[in-house]
Parts: structure tokens; sequence; C-alpha cells
């Protein structure tokens, strides 16, 4: 399937384990890749992940930054000429506090990235995706902007800021055109869960990572991005405003097998 043959998707956060398998799958499918990330060396790592003949360029940007987001989506549209897909993927942790114990320079951060980061990304895209009557694009929550336990106090709020910007996001440009969606991944190891999943194979638990959703497994990049190429095509033609959850049923109980009744 070349579902993105002749398009150009840029993605955010291409350093990490789900911008790199969502970037080769994009690639897989045909698409010309703009690689973003703060994380020079996982940038390069991802494009030696692709096939010689796919098209890409990387953009070490901290997308916290207004000046260098627009920079960068300006330079996109030089090198590509247009912008038919936007993953918004990067994103960062918070401190590891109970609330009242975090500082507000954490939380300022978090919010900076995760929300503001994505906002800014959006804004910068859309005169171009306007233009073009078309787009789509796609954000990364989390099930922590769904539910309590599955991140601290600022990731978890940041990522149901995402939640609700992804809805208001798609009621001001579905008029032109353009789609957006939120994905809300479970667990799934990538840099920002590496202390746990390291934690859990030093103590010979492996096994448990997942245990507590349905399918009593961690999740794999590769099954977030095939969420997300199937969200970012015309697949997906009639779908916006939505949020989907790939979480392996994680958000869809109580988060206690054997004990839901």
């Amino acid at each position: 399937m070349q579902r993105f043959d002749g398009k150009i998707a840029i993605v955010t956060g291409a350093g990490g384990a789900i911008g790199r398998a969502t970037a080769i799958r994009l690639a897989e499918e045909g698409a010309s890749l703009a690689l973003v990330d703060i994380d020079a060396d996982g940038l390069k790592a991802t494009q030696a992940a692709l096939s010689d003949d796919v098209k890409s360029e990387l953009y070490k940007v901290d997308i916290a930054s207004e000046a260098e987001v627009k920079q960068c989506v300006k330079h996109v549209v030089e090198v590509f000429g247009q912008i038919d897909v936007l993953f918004n993927n990067a994103g960062m942790v918070c401190e590891a506090k109970p609330m009242g114990a975090q500082s507000l320079d954490n939380w300022k951060r978090v919010m900076e990235v995760n929300v503001y980061g994505g906002m800014m990304f959006m804004d910068a895209v859309a005169p171009y995706m306007i233009a073009a009557k078309c787009g789509a694009i796609v954000n990364t929550a989390s099930v922590a902007g769904i539910r309590a336990g599955a991140g601290g106090n600022a990731y978890s709020a940041s990522k149901a800021a995402v939640i609700n910007m992804t809805k208001t996001a798609a009621c001001d440009f579905g008029s032109h055109g353009i789609r957006v969606n939120a994905i809300c991944p479970g667990l799934v190891e990538s840099n920002m869960t590496k202390p746990v999943f390291d934690y859990a194979r030093s103590k010979g638990k492996e096994d448990r990572l997942g245990a507590r959703c349905e399918l009593r497994r961690f999740g794999h990049a590769s099954e977030i991005a095939s969420v997300v190429a199937f969200l970012a095509s015309d697949d997906a033609s009639y779908i916006t405003g939505q949020t989907l959850a790939v979480d392996g049923g994680n958000s869809a109980s109580l988060n206690l097998p054997d004990m839901k009744y």
C-alpha cells in the first residue's frame, strides 16, 4: 500500500521510538519526510533506518521555541514545496514527584513542549494546508491524559490538554478540509519509558510490563505507527476531532484485570 505517494510528512520527536517507527512506516508507504527533534543523534539514527531512496531532511528544533518552529516549517516548504501530514509527536515527561513537591519550572517546561510546541506546529502548517484545502494532523496524547496513574501530574495535565486541543483544532480546520486527530499510546518501550523497562528487567519482572492492561502485554512502537499512518491517510478521510487509545485495552477497564466485577 502506497497511501503516501507524493506526500510530505513532518514528524516531530522523530529521534524517539514512536517517531522513528512512524517515519519508517510513512516512508514505506511512499512519503518524503521532514524529521524534527531536539536530539541530533536520534535524528541521524532515524534517517539511517530509512531506505536509501527515501527523501528526508533533518531539523534540530526545540519545539518550545516559536522562532525555531516557524523557521523549520518555512524551510520544509522551501525544500519540499508542500506539507500534507503533521505528526505532532515530540514530548517530555515530568518530575517523578507528587503534587505539592513539583517545581513550577518543570510544569512550565512540560507545558511548553507537550502543549505549546504542538500548538505552534499546527499554527505554522495551517496556512499551507488551508491553501491546499487538505491536510492531516495527528497529535500524540497519552492514556495519562485519560486516567490517573499513567503519568505524573504535569505530564497527565499536558496530555489532557492535547486531547482537547485536538478537538478544538478539528473544529477550526474542518471547513478547510484539514483533519485533526489524536492517539493515546499506552505502555510502549521508548526513550521516555526506558527507566521503567530497565528497572523491570533488572528485577527479572519483564513479564509484568503491561500486565494490567487487557491484552496483558506492553505495546510496540510499530503498533502505534500503524495507527498514525491510518489516521493520516485517506482511509480515515471522514474521521476528525477524535482521540484513539492504542493501549491494549488499558483505558477501557478499571485497570484491575480479573477484578472488574
